[in-house]
C-alpha cells in the first residue's frame, strides 16, 4: 500500500527544521536540513500508519489536500509518501 500525507515545514531560528502532519495526530519531525527534516517526516508518517494498522479496527484518517493548508509566515508544506508492507494475513 502506498500512502501519501502533507507535512507542514518550519525552519527554526538555528536553521533546523521541524514539521507536524495536519492529518496523523501528534505525528511531528525535526532535522537539521530540511532533507533530514523530510527523511525523519517519512519515518514518522510510517510509524503513526504501522501503529494504526496493527489496531484491531484500525481508523485511517482524512488525507488533506495540500493545496487547502493554511501556511504561516516560513511554513512549507511537502507531500511524505511511503510504501507499507502488508503481511500474512492481510488482503490488499
Amino acid at each position: 500500500m502506498t500512502f501519501t500525507y502533507p507535512v507542514i515545514m518550519t525552519r527554526r531560528e538555528d536553521g533546523s527544521w521541524e514539521g507536524e502532519f495536519p492529518d496523523l495526530e501528534m505525528c511531528r519531525c525535526h532535522g537539521a536540513s530540511l532533507a533530514e527534516a523530510l527523511e525523519d517526516a517519512r519515518a514518522q508518517a510510517y510509524n503513526w500508519i504501522d501503529l494504526e494498522l496493527q489496531e484491531e479496527h484500525p481508523v485511517m484518517p482524512y488525507v488533506s489536500d495540500i493545496e487547502d493548508l493554511t501556511l504561516k509566515e516560513g511554513q512549507q508544506a511537502h507531500r511524505i509518501m511511503f510504501h507499507y508492507r502488508l503481511y500474512d494475513g492481510w488482503d490488499e
